[in-house]
């Protein structure tokens, strides 16, 4: 897929496209690699959520703020963003990476997309960069709910359907991939009186439910 679809969908057209290229590349594939752009993504990208967060709550306290900016900067949720952005696709992984199914892996995905974030800092400033960072996070701002923070999302998916009085959540392994030492989990979560499905990949089963928990948690409100 070319990289033009990618930057499609950030929003943001790269002045230094070498930027773009050095933030898709894994340290297993060449140099450079994105690792020096993953600790600058990763400072810009705490930085506009944590002003997002304080521009939409401004009666929310500082210790419920920055519960909310830890939920929106962790893995599983930079995770889904990088995998509704398809961006495992555009990843330039070694051939061992490749083998063991890496470009679906959520640390590296989350990892990449923190280097695209400070791959456009470089590129254009900081306001390029909170323009993509608040496009990319638009959906959860809308749906973010204080009182739900906290909460693992396989508990807030049960409390959700508990309280409409529908049947608790399905759970099926789709695949385990990689070797024994580094295994990557497929897990779909199934709630078939909402008509929904929704994957999860996690190092462990447990991660793997959880990431599609979460993803299953925010279909059926959209339902």
């Amino acid at each position: 897929m070319s990289q033009s679809v990618l930057v499609r969908r950030l929003g943001h057209d790269f002045t230094n496209e070498s930027l773009l290229v050095q933030a898709l590349t894994h340290r297993s594939h060449s140099a450079p690699n994105n690792e020096r752009l993953e600790f600058l993504g990763d400072g810009v990208l705490n930085c506009v959520v944590a002003y997002l967060l304080y521009r939409r709550f401004p009666r929310l306290a500082e210790g419920e703020l920055s519960r909310m900016r830890a939920y929106l900067v962790k893995e599983a949720t930079l995770s889904d963003i990088a995998s509704s952005l398809s961006l495992g696709e555009f990843m330039r992984l070694g051939e061992g990476e490749l083998k063991s199914g890496g470009w679906r892996r959520p640390s590296m995905l989350a990892d990449t997309l923190e280097a695209l974030i400070g791959a456009v800092f470089l590129d254009n400033g900081f306001p390029a960069a909170e323009a993509v960072v608040e496009k990319l996070y638009s959906p959860f701002l809308e749906t973010l709910d204080p009182k739900s923070i906290g909460k693992d999302p396989k508990t807030l998916l049960q409390e959700y359907l508990q309280g409409r009085k529908l049947a608790l959540p399905e759970y099926v392994m789709l695949a385990t991939e990689g070797e024994a030492h580094c295994q990557t989990f497929r897990v779909e979560c199934r709630i078939p009186s909402l008509k929904v499905q929704a994957e999860g990949v996690g190092n462990s089963r447990r991660a793997a439910e959880q990431q599609a928990a979460e993803a299953a948690y925010r279909m059926a409100q959209n339902d």
